[in-house]
């Protein structure tokens, strides 16, 4: 069992996400990028708003005994989607003080390092810890149906992050971060037995392209919430959103979900178990599930149906207070 400490506030600010959404109405502890905009004394324009893109990017706060921390969860595909929604955000990065890497997929480390420097052009240049797993430095494609491999774009290398200021730590185990406010995992037991990760990927070795669907280097973060228990980010959910919330009980086996925030993965091949994962995660009495990016719509429509009051769609520029 692991230790988390408690803190008495977080913030989520959502920098990248697949969808923009400032009309729909909200719960209170959600506020739109809408109604951001407005208490900061602006009128909503194309001057203002920020840009959806395929990808994740999270700055997550955290509140205890009158001090804050903060550390970037992901940056997005691209550069322009990051640098113009941080910017149109009034975000301030300066207060980042760590980094994690969700996995090795490009669309959440496309804009790693111009966000490691926007980061340190805000510090006094001090170098910023990046929490990694080994896994995700490897060139990956997916396997077509005629037999050819669809390469995807690398994450930025080890040496490119030590370039820009990152000060690496790449590990297979689980690490507290922050003076035990934020806890990152260590490699998901894939145990439900209907998630099998990203159906046809592979990663390219010397001998050539090698079965990678399982994605072993995937992690999630969590943060305890005085009085109400885990909040728990999955990035994409590859080991399967299922297997994810059985870790973080058995990692915190005294302690809810309150929520699960990110991808769950359940759009192409992945919908096939979009029935099992309903059913998987009732036994988890989650709160809020703040699902967005890789989701899909036909999971987006079914946990609308299983978890009317729990479901709160993610967007570009919603902050989620907790």
């Amino acid at each position: 069992m692991s230790v988390l400490e408690a803190v008495e506030k977080l913030e989520i600010r959502v920098l990248v996400d697949n969808s923009t959404d400032t009309l729909s109405s909200n719960p209170a502890f959600v506020e739109s990028e809408s109604a951001y905009i407005g208490r900061r004394g602006l009128t909503p324009s194309a001057r203002c708003l920020c840009c959806a893109a395929h990808g994740l990017s999270c700055l997550v706060t955290v509140h205890r005994g009158g001090a804050s921390r903060a550390l970037l969860f992901d940056s997005g595909p691209e550069d322009y989607t990051f640098q113009r929604n941080v910017t149109r955000l009034a975000v301030d990065l300066g207060a980042v003080e760590t980094i994690v890497l969700s996995h090795g997929h490009w669309d959440h480390a496309g804009a790693m390092l111009l966000a490691l420097g926007m980061i340190r052009s805000r510090n006094g240049g001090a170098k910023v810890p990046f929490y990694a797993h080994p896994g995700m430095f490897v060139t990956r494609g997916v396997r077509q149906p005629n037999g050819a491999v669809r390469r995807m774009d690398d994450v930025p290398s080890a040496v490119e992050l030590a370039d820009f200021g990152a000060e690496l730590m790449v590990t297979t185990e689980p690490q507290a971060l922050l003076g035990g406010l934020f806890y990152v995992s260590g490699e998901i037991p894939r145990e439900s037995g209907f998630e099998r990760g990203y159906p046809g990927q592979v990663r390219r070795t010397a001998a050539g392209w090698e079965p990678d669907e399982l994605l072993m280097d995937e992690r999630w973060l969590a943060v305890n919430v005085a009085g109400k228990g885990l909040v728990v980010l999955s990035a994409c959910s590859h080991a399967g959103i299922v297997n994810v919330c059985r870790h973080v009980r058995a990692t915190f086996p005294g302690l809810p979900i309150h929520a699960i925030m990110g991808g769950l993965h359940l759009s192409g091949p992945n919908e096939a178990i979009i029935p099992q994962t309903i059913e998987g995660l009732k036994e988890f009495g989650i709160t809020t599930i703040a699902a967005g990016h890789c989701t899909g719509w036909r999971a987006m429509t079914a946990l609308a149906n299983a978890f009317p009051d729990a479901l709160v769609p993610t967007a570009v520029g919603k902050q989620f207070t907790f």
